[in-house]
């Protein structure tokens, strides 16, 4: 995990920031000086673990929007490599190209194999071109297909890793269907015989997320946010420009508690204290548990009866209002 002083620090984490400038400080002062300053850095990183917990404890919609965002937030590799053992990916859709925006091979949780999909982004401004900022093409998506029709070939259960801020909108994207792989994805992903889990760990929207994300069991990480569009993208729609971000995410509603509030997700996965980025282990940790007792809930339902449970769950979402 990234230390300071290389870590980022969002502005509402600056008060952390200033504690890790006093332990620098109490460093140099005993490195030069030669006289024991363990105790008051023991105090300060307290004082930190404290700070953490009071930060993300108040959190506005729009400042979890940031904190999914994060520079520093582990990405579906990382908690891949942190969850799993003997990861083999798998690449390429067998039609265009490999998406390098959505990755997924078997792996080993815990002695059971498993195959993993998700969205990938890039940790550096040369991986984040080469990912496509975690924006997956349409072979990206029937890459997804064609792996989960290989897990239910061998009767493998399926996790999926949501991150993406959208499906790639480039024209080169229409004229290869974006929409109709998504689409095929979503009808698809109703009739899987095995076991499916969706988690939402960092961005999951529109239909970039859905096109991962019809599951048995729907999980979403506490600073993650799951909605049709972007803050952003919404703000520019209803006022013409990007200043009202934060109403549009507290009107959006779509933080990981409103998501179960409205019975979007089933499950909403608690993180370290201040977000997954202060302990990629500990994250892992935690989202491997929900995980793998999601998937023992799952097992106990027979395949066919799943399936039906699975289309029902998606048919009665939503609600509307006639006046």
């Amino acid at each position: 995990m990234p230390q300071y002083p290389n870590r980022q620090f969002l502005d509402f984490e600056q008060p952390i920031k200033t504690l890790y400038e006093e332990i620098d400080k109490l460093k140099q002062t005993a490195e030069k000086s030669k006289i024991d300053m363990s105790e008051g850095i023991k105090k300060l990183e307290a004082a930190i673990e404290d700070k953490r917990k009071e930060i993300t404890s108040h959190l506005t919609p729009w400042q979890r929007v940031q904190l999914s965002r994060h520079p520093d937030r582990p990405y579906t590799l990382k908690y891949i490599d942190k969850m799993i053992d003997s990861f083999l990916e798998l690449h390429g859709d067998r039609n265009i190209k490999d998406d390098k925006a959505m990755v997924g091979g078997f792996g080993q949780l815990d002695g059971e194999t498993v195959m993993f999909i998700g969205q990938q982004k890039g940790i550096n401004t040369k991986l984040r071109q080469l990912r496509n900022f975690g924006m997956a093409n349409p072979e990206g998506y029937r890459k997804a297909l064609r792996l989960m029709r290989l897990a239910e070939k061998f009767n493998k259960p399926i996790v999926t890793l949501i991150d993406t801020p959208g499906a790639f909108p480039g024209l080169e994207a229409e004229e290869r269907g974006q929409g109709e792989a998504i689409a095929r994805n979503i009808y698809e992903m109703m009739r899987l015989k095995v076991p499916v889990i969706c988690v939402i760990i960092g961005e999951g929207a529109s239909g970039g997320a859905l096109g991962i994300g019809v599951g048995d069991k729907i999980l979403m990480m506490e600073n993650a946010w799951y909605t049709v569009i972007s803050p952003e993208n919404c703000s520019a729609i209803l006022w013409r420009s990007w200043e009202k971000k934060e109403v549009a995410a507290e009107q959006l509603k779509l933080t990981a508690k409103d998501m179960h509030g409205f019975g979007l997700v089933d499950e909403i996965v608690p993180e370290p204290a201040g977000g997954a980025h202060w302990d990629y282990d500990q994250a892992a940790a935690i989202l491997k548990a929900h995980i793998k007792k999601a998937l023992q809930e799952i097992k106990q339902v027979a395949p066919e009866k799943r399936m039906e449970d699975r289309i029902e769950k998606f048919s009665k979402m939503g609600f509307w209002d006639e006046r």
